[in-house]
């Protein structure tokens, strides 16, 4: 099974690119929803990040707008809070990763916004980051419901630089290009990948066999 590793600052169409794979047949695991299933009710996370930031759980789940204001007011809190969900995402992605071989899929796509903050980008075979112009991105961002500047400067200072995402990448897909574009993108990436003959950069032959 091939292993993608998808990745890009918030506002890029990530989401919109990984269901562009999924239509071809690709098993997407995204680490945004797998944090939100940690904070549900009866979630792994939920007892511990409780501990960590008192007052943060409401009705046996966390308050993510509750968990934003303790962060804001603690310097250390995203690396306490990363020390806690960071190994149980890697758990349950490791056993969903694992069902889905079981089941003979061929192609996986890991939809992780911080990959190479983590660390993710050298368990794959290979990675897609996911662009568009800066003023795109903000345009989409700041649209968002609730979305400040303030805000949207606060989570780009938390994530790698744009343009460093693209040097390290082995693909890069520009949403900002159109969406006709980014599929044809997508569908040549899924092509590519998917070749017998195709050695991954990451792990060389041996990604074929994983």
């Amino acid at each position: 099974m091939i292993l993608l590793g998808l990745t890009g600052s918030i506002g890029m169409g990530k989401s919109t690119t990984t269901a562009m794979f999924a239509d071809l047949g690709a098993v997407v695991w995204n680490a945004d929803d797998a944090v939100h299933r940690l904070y549900a009710l009866g979630g792994a996370a939920v007892e511990p990040v409780g501990e960590a930031f008192p007052g943060v759980v409401e009705d046996g789940a966390v308050n993510r707008t509750r968990l934003a204001e303790a962060l804001g007011r603690d310097e250390t809190g995203f690396r306490r809070l990363e020390a806690i969900v960071h190994p149980l995402v890697a758990q349950g992605r490791a056993a969903d990763l694992e069902a889905a071989r079981a089941a003979g899929t061929r192609l996986a796509v890991l939809d992780i916004p911080l990959l190479f903050e983590t660390g993710g980008d050298k368990a794959v075979d290979a990675v897609v980051v996911v662009t568009a112009d800066a003023a795109i991105q903000a345009e989409r961002v700041l649209a968002r419901p609730g979305m400040t500047r303030e805000r949207f400067d606060a989570i780009l200072a938390r994530q790698m630089p744009d343009a460093e995402k693209r040097a390290r990448a082995d693909f890069v897909i520009d949403t900002g290009r159109g969406l006709d574009a980014a599929r044809a993108d997508v569908e040549v990436i899924v092509t590519t990948v998917l070749d017998p003959s195709w050695i991954s950069p990451r792990r060389g032959a041996a990604g074929l066999s994983h």
